[in-house]
């Protein structure tokens, strides 16, 4: 009764706040979030504004993170509508990534435009996730992506991009909350004259909020930029580290002593070069994944698996300016290898050939951008009308955007284009008792469509948009009988359409300081094509209905807080609604903050059945200093 008082009186001490504050407009104009201005690097070819993207693109601005009480990404992307984070466990240490009613298997992950899919299962897209405290936006790129990035783009890719070293100044940051939480962090900003480096280490554990839910999290995260000869290089290098209980994480309910180790590395380099019209970006990186999971946690012996995957990737993409428009182009190589002791040894080459080309026509107010992705996979025979050859193994993905701009503010679009999405090495191989593998799987596909408007000015952005996704192949667990073993097998047809509903407002006080609200919405309707398979692991479970809604405020001069609303209804009728609420006060070179999420207490799951923890807080106190400039 004392939590639950408290934190209803904070709730209530929150909102007095903001009905306090005498919000006015200004003609000021904001320079602290520009959406019109950024630079949406989703698209690793052509490069546009956001202002002039003809696709459904969101961003979190590094002001939204910084005020917003998540903790981790999985709980900032929980902020936007249609993007389904499902969670087990506390701070997401484990979770899975969906966009608009896909699955977890079907949404491409990047840092910095490196990819960081894994080719085992989509369960470890997350391991990759980087500390909240080194992100400087987010951006979520929905509908079909597959001519852009190639494999897993299914329903869509999120880049997180990650900050640059603009100040020479040192981060502490500790601390401790609900199940024993703990956090511990060193961030380490500093410039020179030809190069910059950011540094971060951080460690989370927690005891857990029910039996073997414990886990500690490390991470260390180097991102450095420099210059060789005036030519310009960015290197990354990230090391994440997990141990957690899985109590019912992943097989029924009742196994309730299931344990997981990850490890996820990545290290990548990347330049640009400039001549005249013509921009080339070269990319080299390497991403290894280890995954180690046991049934037993205090008896090993029992059932135990130990997957480790390694890719090496090379991109070159670039693109050229001419009087007839803008053409982009690149290649992407990527060699995937696997040691198992449950899948086998396997490996992957995969190739992405892509070309696309803008026109603009109208006195530029028309842009019209066809472009097709050439994919090649080793192991994956696509095209009957070739022999065996090395056409067999590839397949065409064409797309097209259109955008029209009506006037300086307001902006129509539509885009379609045909996507897919490889089987895991867990779908193709996996074996136990209860689930089997199929090694005669074929690639999920798609075509994707859209149309959106687009409304942004200072004070306003608005974005609406209807969807439609046709698929056919997707790989689902099926048995005839219930006594049988779950199988692998290309038997879906679905069909999912939807619309989406986004809206920023910046409103200024007195005291010049910029709130925001945000708010969205999305809608989910799933068209299963009827089938005579008795039973099926993978019911649809998407977000039929889902509401997002956030307020920040900066309530006094050093004092700001933030409140974030979400209701979630899935197709199955279980529905949800869960409130965060963050304070954080700044006294110099002090900060101090104060995160109660799901504040009242609401009982509710995300997946597979586990429970969610009630309400729970975290109280952090962070110390900055500068650091001498060389």
């Amino acid at each position: 009764m004392k939590k639950r008082f408290f934190s209803i009186l904070l709730a209530t001490l929150f909102l007095q706040n903001i009905s306090s504050q005498k919000i006015e407009n200004t003609v000021e104009i904001d320079k602290e979030i520009n959406l019109e201005a950024i630079e949406i690097i989703s698209s690793p070819r052509i490069e546009l504004p956001f202002s002039e993207n003809s696709r459904t693109i969101q961003v979190i601005t590094k002001e939204e993170i910084k005020s917003s009480p998540a903790t981790n990404i999985s709980e900032l992307l929980q902020q936007i509508a249609g993007v389904d984070i499902r969670r087990r466990g506390v701070s997401g240490i484990q979770a899975d990534l969906y966009i608009r009613g896909g699955t977890f298997d079907q949404t491409l992950l990047l840092i910095d435009g490196f990819k960081v899919e894994d080719a085992q299962t989509g369960h470890h897209t997350m391991n990759m996730a980087i500390p909240i405290d080194v992100i400087e936006r987010v951006e979520i790129i929905k509908g079909a992506a597959s001519r852009i990035y190639g494999q897993n783009a299914f329903t869509g890719a999120i880049n997180i991009v990650t900050k640059e070293a603009v100040k020479n100044e040192r981060s502490r940051k500790i601390g401790f909350g609900s199940f024993e939480q703990r956090d511990a962090s060193l961030t380490l900003h500093q410039s020179y004259e030809n190069s910059s480096f950011i540094t971060h280490y951080s460690r989370q554990s927690s005891e857990g909020y029910r039996y073997n839910t414990d886990f500690t999290n490390n991470n260390n995260f180097i991102k450095s930029n420099f210059k060789i000869k005036a030519l310009p290089f960015n290197m990354i290098a990230s090391f994440n580290e997990r141990k957690f209980g899985a109590n019912g994480f992943y097989a029924s309910p009742e196994a309730i002593d299931q344990y997981e180790e990850t490890q996820a590395s990545l290290l990548g380099i990347s330049t640009e070069i400039k001549s005249g019209s013509v921009i080339i970006k070269p990319k080299i990186y390497w991403k290894r994944n280890q995954d180690m999971y046991i049934y037993l946690r205090h008896d090993p012996s029992v059932y135990r698996n130990l997957h480790i995957t390694n890719k090496i990737g090379v991109e070159l993409n670039g693109s050229s300016t001419s009087k007839a428009g803008i053409t982009g182009f690149g290649i992407d190589v990527a060699a995937v290898s696997l040691s198992s002791n449950n899948l086998g040894n396997r490996k992957r080459t995969m190739i992405n050939i892509f070309i696309e080309h803008q026109f603009k026509l109208l006195k530029n107010r028309l842009d019209i951008t066809p472009g097709v992705a050439f994919n090649y996979f080793s192991d994956f025979k696509f095209n009957k009308n070739y022999k065996d050859n090395f056409f067999r193994n590839f397949l065409a993905f064409p797309g097209l955007d259109i955008g029209y701009k009506i006037n300086d503010n307001f902006r129509i679009y539509t885009n379609l284009g045909y996507t897919y999405r490889a089987p895991t090495y867990t779908d193709l191989y996996y074996s136990s008792p209860t689930t089997i593998g199929n090694e005669k799987l074929i690639p999920e596909k798609a075509l994707s469509e859209e149309i959106g408007i687009r409304y942004f000015k200072n004070k306003l952005n608005f974005s609406l948009v209807l969807f439609n996704r046709k698929a056919k192949d997707l790989i689902d667990y099926v048995k005839t009988l219930e006594s049988d073993p779950w199988q692998a097998t290309n038997i879906r047809e679905l069909n999912t359409s939807g619309l989406e509903a986004s809206m920023r407002i910046k409103l200024y006080g007195k005291n010049k300081k910029t709130h925001y609200i945000n708010f969205g919405y999305s809608y989910l309707k799933d068209d299963l094509e009827p089938s005579e398979i008795q039973f099926s692991r993978y019911a649809i479970n998407s977000l039929k209905h889902h509401i997002t809604s956030s307020i920040n405020l900066a309530i006094r001069k050093n004092l700001s807080g933030s409140l974030v609303y979400k209701y979630s209804e899935r197709t199955t009728g279980e529905n949800y609604t869960v409130v965060d609420i963050k304070n954080t006060l700044i006294i110099k070179n002090l900060n101090f903050s104060l995160i109660i999420n799901n504040i009242f207490d609401t009982e509710y799951s995300e997946t597979n059945l586990v429970p969610m923890p009630g309400r729970a807080y975290l109280f952090s106190f962070g110390y900055t200093t500068a650091t001498k400039s060389r």
